[in-house]
């Protein structure tokens, strides 16, 4: 099973070596770890997992060879009774009944709302219009319409809930995936400023040339490798209302790292908060503060924001408006932070330009970015680049 199971990391592009295999095995044999499918699939992924590109290939292959091993791993779900988020029918409402449909008020009293009926329901319900349940007009559940709400269960229809309520999963993006246009890469060079520096490891042919005819004997000379100085800070929207847009993504992200030495990238989800993180399997573990990040990597670093921008209002301008956590602050505070603090920020979005005017969470950020939001086009990356190259 371990040999085919190389084979696979090998046939998937992940670089498995013999030594590696050996490596797993040994430890193993010492008993480092419990002897549990999660366990080790922790082991495997550190022992042949170099590159947080990889690690969607790495559970892809992972699932096949021994799938059928039963691990909790990935499974955890929201503490809602299952016989609750189970829709077994969805009323469909014309456009007039829609618009007759109204919001219970603001953000504050429609969660203050939620905490009552939680208080008071008993039982399942469907098709209502006031309890948590499946169907109907009720501003809490799932398969129904209300104009805002919080979507408990099922899946996203109108993409208008306040709030989520549930355990999800997002996907790592894959920066080996090869480019279905290598016109993004073109797009992506236009920021560049090269730079020679480092170690002197490279034979400069014309200096030698001049200096053995000056001198009269062969004289080397060297000098340092000639690079892509710009730095990038690369933040990608996963999860929800990105899912259409992955492949996209994933075309952009590939070209990135491979267009810029000094890129460092974070996930996060709707707006930017507190914190971003860099593997989705552990975005609630294993965060890293937006403090630190904006601490660490200095002014001269570029930042490109990544998503659809789709959200409800109140995810960006009140605290606690996070569809996941209770965010204290703001997602706008955090959005002004990093523009205070990165002068060449830009956003690309991947849904049109030409229906931004219709959702007015797009309108929010696009003002709070100073208007340098760019569609996620190949006319978009070039304007955006251009943009990003004026910034010193």
């Amino acid at each position: 099973m371990f040999f085919s199971f190389v084979d696979e990391l090998r046939a998937a592009g992940i670089p498995a070596s013999m030594k590696e295999h050996l490596i797993l095995l040994e430890a193993l044999d010492r008993d480092v770890i419990e002897r549990t499918p999660e366990a080790f699939y922790y082991l495997a992924r550190a022992t042949f997992v170099k590159d947080e590109g990889l690690l969607d290939r790495f559970d892809q292959v992972f699932a096949k060879v021994f799938r059928g091993i039963s691990t909790t791993f990935g499974n955890a779900t929201a503490g809602i009774p299952e016989a609750w988020l189970k829709a077994i029918a969805e009323k469909y409402l014309t456009p007039e009944e829609m618009a007759a449909i109204e919001s219970l008020g603001s953000w504050e009293e429609i969660m203050e709302t939620l905490k009552q009926r939680l208080e008071e329901q008993q039982g399942r319900h469907q098709g209502g219009n006031k309890w948590i349940g499946t169907g109907g007009t009720s501003p809490y559940g799932n398969s129904g319409y209300n104009p805002e709400g919080v979507r408990i269960g099922g899946e996203s229809q109108h993409k208008r809930a306040l709030k989520v309520w549930e355990g999800r999963a997002f996907r790592n993006l894959d920066s080996t995936r090869e480019l279905g246009t290598r016109n993004i890469k073109v797009a992506l060079r236009r920021l560049r400023r090269f730079a020679r520096e480092g170690a002197a490891d490279e034979l400069d042919i014309d200096e030698t040339i001049d200096g053995t005819a000056r001198q009269g004997w062969l004289d080397i000379r060297m000098r340092p490798e000639r690079h892509n100085a710009v730095k990038l800070l690369l933040f990608l929207d996963v999860g929800g209302s990105m899912d259409p847009w992955v492949k996209l993504c994933e075309e952009l992200f590939s070209a990135a790292t491979s267009e810029f030495k000094n890129l460092e990238f974070f996930y996060f989800h709707n707006c930017l908060y507190e914190g971003v993180w860099k593997d989705n399997r552990r975005r609630f573990t294993e965060r890293t503060p937006t403090w630190d990040v904006l601490h660490k990597f200095g002014h001269d670093y570029k930042v490109i924001f990544v998503g659809d921008a789709s959200m409800s209002p109140y995810e960006i301008s009140h605290p606690g408006g996070s569809v996941e956590h209770y965010n204290e602050e703001a997602g706008a505070v955090w959005m002004q932070r990093v523009n205070n603090t990165y002068p060449a920020s830009i956003w690309l979005n991947p849904i049109p330009e030409e229906q931004w005017g219709y959702s007015q969470s797009v309108r929010i950020l696009r003002e709070l970015m100073n208007d340098r939001m760019y569609p996620l086009t190949l006319a978009g990356l070039d304007e955006a680049m251009r943009e990003l190259s004026r910034k010193a």
